[in-house]
């Protein structure tokens, strides 16, 4: 089995352990959770702790639903899904009950205002105005490697616009020191500032963060994340000798609308 295979068999098992995800909500981790693998097994886990157990309109921001396992899982199947992506991407199920795709750009999405009960945007944000290649999306992106780009604001924004009041919004992203690492960018306390501040000026918003080292991912507070460095897997960027797969923190958002 495959590094890919194996990461996606542990996520698998994860959102559907109620224990764990009730652990999660409260805020424990077990040992050894996650070791070797990359932020999706937790940012998976802190996802579905937090999603209600209710029918809903839920709102994809970003296709990280777009997996036959997840799209099955007990949680969202109550669910009326819209995944929402740039383009088409393969495999996909529309035949599925209750899932619809939509296509275009999170900056500006064709929904109208307060449409959803439920959003969701997992480790994408990071990706808005970057080089995004090799997803297969050629677009205009943020070439200085040096300077910071604010365009997620315009998605963060749209997200709570298509929120309904009492709404809960759930949002994931790598944390640490600001780098641009070409595809993504990697947010620090500032930008993640930028998007509380936003936030609180529409309802209640709080964040987690959470480190990965040897023994795998637990909880951390936002300090112990603040200089980190992703390891970039496709230029082997930031390696360093902990066995991170890729980003070594990431930032929890979990957003209420009033």
């Amino acid at each position: 089995m495959g590094y890919k295979e194996f990461k996606f068999q542990e996520i698998e098992k994860s959102i559907g352990n109620l224990e764990l995800l009730k652990d999660l909500k409260d805020k424990k981790v077990p040992a050894d959770f996650g070791v070797g693998l990359d932020e999706r097994v937790f940012e998976y886990s802190w996802i579905f702790s937090r999603l209600s157990n209710n029918e809903a309109k839920m709102l994809d921001a970003g296709s990280t639903f777009n997996f036959k396992f997840v799209l099955e899982n007990k949680q969202v199947k109550k669910k009326d899904l819209t995944i929402f992506t740039f383009h088409p991407e393969t495999p996909s199920f529309p035949s599925m009950p209750k899932v619809t795709y939509k296509y275009g750009d999170l900056r500006k999405m064709e929904f109208q205002n307060e449409s959803f009960d439920e959003v969701i945007s997992q480790s994408t944000i990071e990706h808005i105005d970057m080089d995004n290649n090799i997803y297969g999306y050629d677009i205009d992106k943020n070439d200085d490697i040096k300077k910071k780009s604010y365009d997620f604001m315009l998605a963060v924004k749209e997200m709570e616009r298509v929120l309904k009041p009492g709404g809960q919004l759930l949002l994931t992203f790598p944390y640490g020191k600001f780098k641009h690492y070409g595809f993504f960018q990697q947010f620090d306390k500032e930008m993640v500032d930028k998007i509380l501040a936003f936030l609180a000026t529409k309802g209640k918003a709080q964040s987690e963060f959470a480190l990965y080292n040897k023994s795998g991912w637990n909880l951390a507070t936002q300090s112990t994340c603040n200089n980190n460095l992703s390891f970039n897997p496709h230029t082997g960027e930031d390696k360093g000798t902990d066995g991170a797969a890729h980003s070594r923190s990431v930032c929890l958002i979990e957003f209420r609308k009033e």
